[in-house]
């Protein structure tokens, strides 16, 4: 079972656009950018009464890039320097280094596929 987590953390250098809505459970690591009215989900079974409303633990990774319009449900982890595409459905983990698009969100490549440099330099 989840553990409980009633918080949001926030990193350095983040831009979260309007219309975001962050809940429990949400943290955000640093340099991520955030479009306009990405959905952040908490509960891993929407609508189902079987469940106690539990606070699943989202995690986005450093230098990751959120599309406008994105939904992400609640308990994933979006990876280093990931991009999710505008309109984007995310039901499952976003892997480091990837593009990522679509309902339900699936990798369409890997940024760094020639080399395995980071566009933001760690200090």
């Amino acid at each position: 079972m989840p553990r409980l987590v009633r918080a949001v953390r926030i990193g350095h250098r983040v831009t979260i656009k309007c219309g975001v809505q962050l809940w429990d459970g949400v943290r955000i690591e640093d340099d991520v950018f955030i479009g306009p009215n990405a959905t952040f989900t908490n509960d891993p079974f929407p609508r189902s009464r079987m469940h106690p409303p539990l606070f699943e633990r989202t995690l986005i990774k450093r230098g990751a890039s959120i599309g406008s319009g994105v939904t992400l449900l609640g308990g994933i982890t979006v990876g280093e320097n990931a991009i999710v595409g505008a309109g984007s459905v995310v039901t499952g983990d976003a892997p480091a280094n990837t593009t990522v698009a679509g309902n339900p969100g699936r990798v369409l490549k890997n940024r760094f596929s020639s080399t395995n440099e980071s566009p933001i330099p760690r200090s």
